[in-house]
This record gives structure tokens, sequence and C-alpha cells, in this order.
């Protein structure tokens, strides 16, 4: 008789008292990078093995507390494949700051709101220290051109911070650079919208200003919402 398996969907339930933000989404992330290979029913539905919930487990385990990147965990899953036993668990190694921000900043207002908060600026040094950062993961995110200073100065603003934290946070997960990348794309379309509706709207500077900030806003709450829907579909 052939060992049980599961469905993705009952794998979650399995998993999601240890580690209550597993998603369906995660687990098929995880399945795309190779290291996991749940076997297809015919009728093409994924179903998992022990062994691959043990997989999965060790997977989100050394993740959540030793902030493993993917490609290590994928060395140690070879280790293991092999009969290898991978190397003893150890202390994080991601930069550790002695005041981390509990959460992102905020987006920097837009100019014309006179209740903004202060403009940021820090050196490049600061900014390493309060995101957390290391310096070879800050010069790749410059690489792409997802964190860059001020224009014509050598001062990081408030969204470059953000950015910086985000990228660190989103490490933990399998994302680095080249995923932020896409999202940038993305941003960078979505700017283009803006430019092309506030044009159509009126000539006047002012005017123009104040629509931006208005479009914007509109225009990211849509794109939350719609990155929900999609999540839950």
């Amino acid at each position: 008789m052939p060992p049980a398996t599961k469905s993705i969907g009952q794998v979650l339930k399995v998993l999601k008292e240890e580690f209550p933000d597993i998603t369906i989404s995660k687990i098929r992330f995880l399945e795309g990078e190779g290291l996991i290979s749940p076997e297809r029913a015919p009728s093409g539905y994924r179903r998992y093995s022990a062994v691959d919930i043990k997989r999965l487990h060790y997977i989100l385990d050394v993740q959540k507390n030793q902030y493993l990147p993917l490609k290590v965990i994928r060395e140690n899953l070879e280790a293991l494949d092999a009969g290898e036993e991978p190397p003893s668990p150890i202390a994080p190694t991601a930069p550790v700051t002695p005041t981390p921000p509990e959460e992102l900043p905020a987006p920097l207002p837009p100019p014309t709101d006179p209740k903004g908060k202060r403009a940021i600026h820090v050196t490049r040094k600061d900014l390493l220290q309060i995101s957390g950062l290391s310096d070879a993961t800050l010069a790749e995110l410059e690489g792409h051109g997802l964190v860059l200073p001020l224009h014509g100065t050598v001062y990081y603003g408030r969204d470059a911070l953000t950015i910086a934290v985000a990228a660190r946070k989103l490490a933990a997960y399998g994302m680095d650079a080249r995923h932020l990348r896409a999202i940038k794309q993305v941003a960078e379309r979505e700017a283009a919208l803006i430019e092309q509706a506030v044009q159509a709207h009126g000539r006047r500077r002012t005017a123009s200003r104040e629509s931006i900030a208005e479009v914007m806003k509109l225009v990211m709450y849509a794109h939350a919402a719609l990155l929900r829907t999609a999540i839950r579909n």
C-alpha cells in the first residue's frame, strides 16, 4: 500500500501552528526554487509525502530561527539528500542594530503637505546601521537602482530607508534584489500612468503637484487591494 500523502491545503494546516505566516504561495515558491518536489496526482494536483513535509519544516525552521538564505538552505538539503549532516545551527549572522525600527518608516509625504514629517537625510553608514543590511546587500540594491541617495547629494532619504528595511525583512522569505527589481519595474509603469493622468487633467504646476499626490494615493490604495485580492485567489 503506497504511503499516505497530503494535499497542499492539508500541508498548510499541519505547518500553520508552528509557522503562522506560511501560505500556499510560499509553499509553491519553495517548489519553484527546487527545494521540494511533491508528486503530482493523475488529476494534476500536488501530493506531499511525509518526507516533503519534513523538508518544508526544515526550510521554514532555519529561515525563521537562523535567517539562512535560500542558497545555504539548498546546500544543506543537498547534504541531507547525500546522507550527510548539514552544518550545526549557529547564531544568526544577519546584522543586528542596537535599536532596530519596529515598523517600516512611513512614506515621505508630498512636498505640498504642510503637516508632513521632517525629511530624513542619513549617510550610507547610518543607513546600514539603521536598516540592518550588510554592506554587500546594500551595494547590490544600489547596483539595481533600488536604493539611491537623494538627487545631487550623498545622503539617503526616507524612501531609501524604507526599501532597505523591507529588503532585509524580505530576505527571510527568499526575496532578493532581483525580486525587488521586478517590483520597481511595476512602480515605474504606475508612475508613468500617474504622470499621463495628471497631464491630461491640467497644466498648472500647483494643480499638478496636488493631483500627483491625490492620484498616487488612490493608485496605492488600488494596488494594495488588487494585491490582496490576487493573494486570496
